[in-house]
């Protein structure tokens, strides 16, 4: 049995519009254009707890009215890094709130044998050690290809990392806490179980299938 509760490396963001639009995609009636707009809208929501923590830096401006000393982010851009392909639908909803962020992309697929993820793809920006780096997947079931992602971005210098999901599994949540205890989790709704095949229960079916239609 699984228990998982909010702590300061795992999350549920759980604000009555984050609530109310997950109800919409939840439905099995709900349209891919219907669908993909709403997941966008959830990121963009989520930023507002995913950046809560983000330094600052003070600088001398002047107001139509007066000079003052005001703030803004100090430090290198953050990188967003979506896992392909899913995690692409929450990208745009992400940027609409923070337009000067880089997009890095992680690519991997699951090897029929192993069942292990494989990468096939990588490619962030430069000063990814300097940089908070938010890996953005739609759902968090097993675990492995958030653990595997992680791997790669950390392989590749990245020292600040968080991981953003939708719908979460608690076996997931358990497994990435196990492998990368200092990444902090984000999620929007932390479901039941893992059914036999592996799908969140009762979770929302195949987040990439239902973004981009395809079966």
């Amino acid at each position: 049995m699984h228990s998982i509760q909010n702590d300061e490396f795992v999350l549920v963001i759980d604000h009555p519009l984050i609530k109310h639009k997950l109800t919409q995609i939840r439905k099995k009636e709900t349209g891919t254009n219907e669908f993909r707009k709403i997941v966008n809208e959830i990121g963009g929501l989520m930023v507002y707890e995913i950046t809560r923590d983000l330094e600052l830096e003070n600088i001398d401006i002047e107001t139509p009215v007066a000079p003052m000393t005001a703030e803004q982010l100090s430090g290198e851009k953050l990188v967003i890094c979506p896992i392909l392909r899913a995690g692409l639908g929450m990208v745009d909803g992400i940027l609409q709130m923070l337009p000067s962020a880089k997009v890095g992309h992680i690519g991997m697929y699951r090897d029929e044998e192993t069942l292990k993820p494989v990468e096939y793809f990588a490619k962030f920006p430069n000063k990814i050690e300097e940089r908070l780096v938010i890996v953005v997947d739609p759902m968090l079931a097993t675990g492995g290809s958030a653990v595997s992602a992680i791997d790669m971005v950390k392989k590749r210098g990245a020292k600040n990392i968080k991981f953003v999901c939708l719908v979460a599994a608690p076996e997931g949540v358990s497994e990435l806490r196990k492998q990368h205890p200092d990444v902090p989790i984000y999620i929007a709704a932390l479901d039941e179980r893992l059914n036999e095949k592996g799908y969140i229960i009762p979770g929302l079916g195949d987040c990439g299938d239902r973004i981009f239609g395809t079966k």
